[in-house]
């Protein structure tokens, strides 16, 4: 494409950057002003990612749309090649969709009110970070967008979280950076080995490895390098650690987009770079991949049901959730890709909704101890406490909402995993997976009756604590229509998705 549709997506992804040196200029003591700019840049940001998701073929969703293509790094063969197909649209717009209800809601919800300026300006850089690993169809620019993410997110924890923030800070800046250096070492290493001229470009390199370039054993090695990198930021079981003391020191929105966009791009590193470029290899870990799935799902339930701190309980729960969408994934079959995906954008709904009610609910309780609350929220603050409880729902997969599809599809391409894979070893993870599903739902259920429900403790009933503001309906109101029209009309999804992930899984070798 040329002229407005083949930079639609670049003017859309560095908008927030553009809003974000603009800031930098407006006086620190200007507060309003640079809360409404943060909205007002992250909202023509949406704008044009809104006019991206009507225009979009989805006719042709298989194929790259809105592409610019232009030399970068000529001495490298670097190129700035962006585009979107039917799996990186959802993630992409799901991105500034985010990022703007974060805005709004620090209309009146910032962490440090003398610090606005630097807490708006970092969200916008965070969002061009986030947005761009969706798009970029080349290693380099990939990894420049990818590491772009890591100091913004570094700081909104460091300065703006909780107690043990700086803890958390580093270590989810080490964890990073740890999986980062190695997945680089898996990107030059497919350059090196790549076509002639050599190249970072995406498209190229998945079309040489579709050629029979890669040998297996250079894949195996590369593979593991890029699925560490990968696997970190999902993260995956055992490399979680960090994950649960970043969200539970993180301020609400750093929560909402570390839960609702952070952790997919690890997941769609996968389906876009691991699978089609290094096929042999993905073949070859798929069941490696899948138990560690199955591990997280049942191990993050279990997790769960031990918490006592009810932000650190829905950390924990985005471990088995993306155990599922890695489920999905390791199956190598159109069901679970598509469920992989699907299972993405209602975590990033549903999971970035839960973080918004939890700060809400800190900030009137000022405590996240679920024995501190006490039950009795459906009593004191009725609308956000049936908020809350209609999202934990969600979150644990009934039926006609957003949460049900990802979870149970993943399970059903478990059942009849990708040909050459061992069947009775993924039906033994379905199991597994199914497991999860009754622990999680178990522990929902549960987290609902000690916040919501019974008598309303002593000391909360002097106390007039307000319950759900505009702001807040404002922000959330979307993403609970959202939730509820994933869950009734999952064709919204699938619609996008189903065309591409054919596509990719004709790439690679199956038996």
């Amino acid at each position: 494409m040329s002229g407005w549709e083949g930079w639609a997506i670049t003017i859309a992804t560095f908008l927030p950057l553009v809003g974000a040196v603009v800031i930098a200029l407006v006086p620190r003591e200007n507060d309003r002003a640079v809360r409404g700019l943060g909205i007002v840049f992250t909202g023509a940001g949406l704008a044009v990612a809104t006019a991206i998701l009507i225009g979009f073929d989805y006719g042709a969703a298989g194929e790259l749309q809105f592409r610019a293509n232009v030399s970068w790094i000529s001495a490298i063969n670097a190129r700035y090649h962006v585009a979107v197909d039917g799996i990186s649209l959802p993630l992409y717009y799901l991105t500034f969709l985010l990022s703007f209800l974060c805005a709004t809601y620090t209309w009146r919800y910032v962490p440090s009110p003398g610090k606005t300026k630097a807490f708006v300006a970092l969200i916008l850089l965070l969002e061009t970070g986030m947005a761009g690993t969706f798009i970029a169809f080349d290693l380099v620019l990939f990894f420049v967008f990818w590491e772009l993410v890591l100091v913004p997110m570094y700081f909104l924890i460091g300065i703006w979280g909780s107690a043990n923030r700086e803890y958390a800070a580093i270590k989810f800046f080490l964890f990073t950076l740890f999986g980062s250096v190695f997945m680089l070492l898996g990107f030059l290493g497919m350059y090196f080995r790549g076509p002639e001229p050599h190249t970072f470009d995406i498209v190229r390199l998945t079309e040489f490895a579709g050629g029979g370039g890669f040998t297996r054993g250079f894949q195996l090695v590369v593979f593991a390098a890029v699925f560490l990198g990968f696997a970190i930021k999902v993260p995956m079981w055992p490399f979680h650690t960090w994950l649960p003391d970043a969200h539970t020191e993180a301020p609400t929105v750093g929560s909402v987009l570390l839960a609702g966009i952070l952790l997919k791009m690890g997941t769609y590193g996968f389906v876009r770079i691991a699978l089609p470029v290094l096929p042999d290899a993905a073949h070859a870990w798929a069941p490696w991949i899948g138990l560690l799935a199955a591990i997280a799902i049942v191990y993050a339930a279990l997790a769960c049901l031990a918490q006592k701190d009810l932000k650190r309980l829905i950390a924990f729960s985005s471990v088995g959730h993306m155990g599922f969408v890695m489920l999905g994934i390791a199956t190598l079959t159109p069901i679970g890709i598509n469920a992989a995906i699907f299972g993405m954008v209602a975590h990033g709904v549903i999971t970035g909704m839960l973080f918004f009610e939890v700060g809400s609910i800190y900030d009137r309780y000022h405590t996240r101890e679920i024995a501190a609350i006490g039950g009795g929220l459906m009593q004191k603050i009725p609308y956000l406490g049936g908020v809350f409880a209609f999202t934990a729902i969600a979150s644990l997969g009934l039926p006609g909402l957003a949460g049900f599809w990802g979870e149970v599809m993943a399970l059903l391409s478990s059942f009849s995993p990708g040909n050459g894979l061992n069947v009775g070893l993924f039906r033994a993870f379905m199991v597994a997976g199914g497991i999860g599903t009754i622990l999680t739902a178990g522990y929902f259920l549960w987290t609902i009756q000690r916040v919501n429900m019974g008598t309303l403790p002593e000391r909360w009933k002097e106390h007039a604590i307000p319950d759900v503001v505009t702001v807040e309906w404002v922000s959330w109101v979307p993403l609970l229509t959202l939730i509820l029209a994933l869950g009734l009309f999952p064709k919204l999804v699938f619609g996008m998705t189903n065309e591409a992930v054919d596509g990719l899984l004709k790439l690679i070798p199956l038996g």
